[in-house]
């Protein structure tokens, strides 16, 4: 969550240290300095790297773009985590991010460490020729600290396979007859990547929502039932009927969970609302999601902004504003867009029980907070939005052994990864008063911290 890494990891700590069964062999005294040593270890990244990239554009101007590689725990493995190419992207963001990816890796196991990387430069403003020169530039800003076993980048908002392509293939050229495929993950197919990444977020997404209220509802409705904690409660007044549904955000993220709920027979919902950067689109009876997902491939990934491009492709929908999305009466809102969406000044108005976090940090520390003091039940985005990491890893993987797998392969692995860490983390959730992002923050501090002092990092 975006400017809490602090308070993220404190509340967890204090929260283990009361748990006994929690680093038995360390006690008193020595106990205490392993968790202040914890604290400070994972509220501050080991590297930060940055540069400002020399680009001449095709106009003959040139300009310096600030960019950045943000390092943040290595314990569990390599460095990992995407590239952000948007022109709001800071250091401070990207560092906090890199917070967030060590934490996600843990919470679901998989052997990576924590790392950002960050652009600022709004990707739309530049040709394809100087989008090309300036991955090639940024590899070779920071060709020093990447590599299959240092840090792995990916893509993130504002980047996708083509760049992942480029980079990858100056990292080969510079590193001549070393390893590659696994130096970049996110590529296209062709060159050394899975089937399933491109779409693999956006399906973990709607995954855990599904998950939460269909699956585990179904294997544990009467210990729900019979349960005082007021999450239980709101999952069970969502289950078991179709649901009303929005997105913000209609990007790979956003359009691909927008499928997902649109296709799901068992819970039938209804996607009665999506936005982009410009507008919200709605229809109480339900929108035409394949509709809007080819117009958008067509149109730079725009949706229709007026009624002509909705006659013209057939889509039945109200044009409102983008901010329209977020207060909309509905069951469930999935959050696929960018930081900071839901906030102090208008939680007040958000109208949805279920919130999924697709993008990273979309709903504010204070606003998590007050959100589930009324039994709102947010999936954090440390749970919801890591397909991409986990395929990414299957990516990797795949790249090292030369030994591909079928889509639906990638697709079965993911939904076991993500179905194991709800299994872990959802019992303790409905147990105490704890909201999931507590509890899954407090999980993956608490496999980190085994880490750690296992390999003698915390004394």
């Amino acid at each position: 969550m975006s400017k809490v890494s602090h308070p993220i990891v404190k509340q967890a700590l204090q929260a283990l240290l009361k748990r006994h069964e929690f680093l038995p062999v360390c006690k008193g005294e020595s106990r205490d300095k392993a968790f202040k040593s914890m604290e400070a270890i994972l509220s501050t990244p080991n590297q930060i790297h940055k540069a400002y990239i020399r680009m001449p554009l095709e106009n003959g101007e040139i300009v310096r773009i600030p960019s950045f590689r943000v390092q943040h725990n290595n314990a569990s493995g390599p460095y990992k985590g995407g590239i952000r190419f948007h022109e709001s992207v800071n250091e401070h963001e990207v560092e906090n991010l890199s917070f967030l990816m060590t934490l996600k890796n843990a919470l679901h196991n998989v052997p990576y460490g924590g790392g950002k990387g960050g652009i600022v430069i709004d990707p739309r403003s530049l040709s394809e020729k100087e989008l090309h020169a300036l991955c090639v530039k940024y590899v070779r800003n920071f060709n020093d600290v990447l590599g299959p076993d240092k840090d792995i980048p990916a893509p993130d908002v504002g980047s996708g396979e083509r760049e992942m392509d480029w980079m990858m293939a100056e990292y080969k050229k510079i590193n001549h007859g070393q390893p590659y495929l696994g130096s970049f993950t996110g590529k296209s197919v062709i060159n050394g990547g899975s089937l399933g990444r491109r779409e693999a977020t956006g399906k973990g997404v709607y995954f855990t929502m599904r998950y939460l209220l269909h699956d585990y509802v179904e294997k544990n409705r009467t210990n729900l039932e019979n349960s005082e904690n007021i999450f239980a409660k709101t999952t069970l007044e969502h289950s078991g009927r179709p649901l009303t549904v929005a997105i913000q955000g209609f990007g790979n993220v956003g359009s691909v969970t927008a499928l997902e709920a649109y296709r799901d027979q068992k819970i039938q919902n209804k996607v009665v609302a999506v936005s982009d950067r410009n507008v919200t689109l709605t229809n109480l009876d339900g929108l035409d999601i394949p509709a809007l997902v080819e117009f958008t491939a067509n149109n730079k990934g725009d949706l229709p902004v007026t009624a002509e491009q909705l006659k013209a492709i057939n889509v039945v929908a109200t044009v409102e504003a983008r901010e329209a999305v977020l207060t909309m009466d509905i069951d469930v809102l999935i959050l696929a867009a960018l930081e900071d969406q839901i906030h102090q000044d208008n939680w007040k108005d958000i109208k949805a029980r279920i919130l999924v976090e697709g993008a990273n940090a979309p709903v504010t520390q204070e606003a998590d907070e007050l959100l589930a003091e009324k039994g709102v039940v947010i999936i954090p985005d440390i749970l919801a939005n890591a397909g991409g990491v986990i395929v990414s890893y299957l990516e990797w993987l795949q790249g090292r052994e030369t030994q591909f797998y079928s889509e639906e392969e990638v697709f079965s692995k993911l939904y076991e990864k993500m179905g194991q860490t709800m299994e872990t983390i959802l019992p303790q959730y409905y147990a105490d008063p704890f909201a999931l992002r507590q509890n899954a923050f407090i999980h993956a501090v608490g496999r980190l911290s085994e880490v750690l002092y296992r390999q003698g990092k915390l004394y």
